[in-house]
């Protein structure tokens, strides 16, 4: 679905508080087309952002200095990040593609199912999926949690969880998880789904983000009707 500009300007404030740059950066950096550049020594990580053809990179000052003449497209790769920091012990992270949405299409589902909001049904979802699943997706750091679950001999037992955390009071930053053996029959993008509308209800615009070699969270963004709107990338620093 097209996203608004007004909805863009607000994507732009909140991760323009998240990297501790002025409200303004990103608009500005449209403007000048200048790279945007925030110098923290105290920092323990590198973050490269773009969004809407605008970029941000907060680090060191001596990170910075030797990205100022690599162009975006090569500042978006995780390997350029990881060369640029390897006398700092860079590691870990990776890039993930930012999907963006201020409306959805509602999905319905083919008969009637139990929504839980609860944290023990989450959790008891997390301990069937695989741990680079759970690790991704972070259910955890996403306070508001929808989670689908099915009465199975008697008891209930979690299938999907769609969830999201606010970021800034102005994003919901989403994640969906799935059982295993629940896959592949359209639950995700229910979980998804329903997290997305109550997120859309409580004012906020949806981010998602995938790692760019997870075909499954890009794919499943795109079917939930998401729009790509940038990439960040990122490293720890030791």
């Amino acid at each position: 679905m097209t996203l608004d500009p007004g909805s863009a300007a607000i994507i732009q404030l909140a991760w323009a508080r998240r990297l501790g740059l002025d409200d303004d950066a990103f608009g500005d950096a449209l403007v000048s087309g200048k790279r945007i550049v925030r110098a923290d020594e105290s920092c323990r990580a590198v973050e490269f952002v773009r969004l809407f053809g605008s970029s941000a990179l907060v680090g060191p000052q001596s990170v910075i200095d030797a990205a100022a003449g690599i162009p975006d497209e090569e500042m978006a790769q995780h390997v350029t990040l990881l060369k640029l920091t390897r006398e700092r012990g860079g590691h870990g992270l990776g890039a993930a593609a930012l999907f963006f949405a201020d409306d959805l299409p509602l999905q319905q589902p083919s008969e009637e199912l139990t929504v839980s909001h609860g944290n023990p049904e989450a959790i008891e979802l997390e301990g069937r999926c695989p741990p680079d699943d759970v690790n991704e997706v972070g259910l955890s750091d996403l306070e508001n949690r929808f989670t689908i679950v099915h009465q199975l001999d008697g008891r209930r037992v979690p299938l999907a969880c769609g969830a999201y955390g606010e970021w800034e009071g102005l994003l919901a930053n989403m994640g969906v998880l799935v059982d295993p053996e629940w896959r592949r029959r359209g639950l995700g993008a229910l979980a998804g789904s329903i997290a997305a509308h109550e997120a859309l209800a409580a004012g906020l615009t949806l981010q998602w983000r995938a790692d760019v070699s997870n075909t499954g969270c890009l794919a499943l963004a795109r079917k939930l009707g998401l729009s790509a709107g940038g990439i960040q990338t990122s490293v720890h620093l030791r």
